[in-house]
């Protein structure tokens, strides 16, 4: 029950948090590259999502549901269990900053 309750927070709250800061979220992306490439274009192929200029409300939503668990995969899992609303907000903040494979298009 109490998961269910901090889920529903969670869901509604997400946009709130939208926001986050590009520069403080770059400090934070160090180990994101590892994956997902230093300027958020993975070079690493298909199993691992480009960043880069996808939707910040996009980026924290998908975050937010890896930190709670309503995505599953254990790796990122991983990565954002210690992570707080504000680095997830951050992160999701610089990688929509970055200029993704599509971005002249929007």
């Amino acid at each position: 029950m109490k998961k269910l309750l901090v889920l529903a927070l969670l869901a509604f709250a997400a946009p709130a948090f939208a926001g986050g800061s590009a520069d403080a979220g770059q400090k934070k992306s160090a180990v994101c590259a590892a994956c997902h490439g230093q300027d958020g274009n993975t070079p690493t192929g298909p199993d691992f999502p480009r960043l880069a200029g996808q939707y910040e409300d996009y980026l924290l939503r998908a975050l937010t549901d890896y930190k709670i668990g309503a995505r599953k995969n254990p790796i990122m899992a991983g990565q954002v269990s210690n992570l707080s609303t504000q680095d997830l907000a951050d992160l999701a903040a610089y990688f929509a900053s970055l200029k993704g494979p599509l971005h002249t298009i929007r």
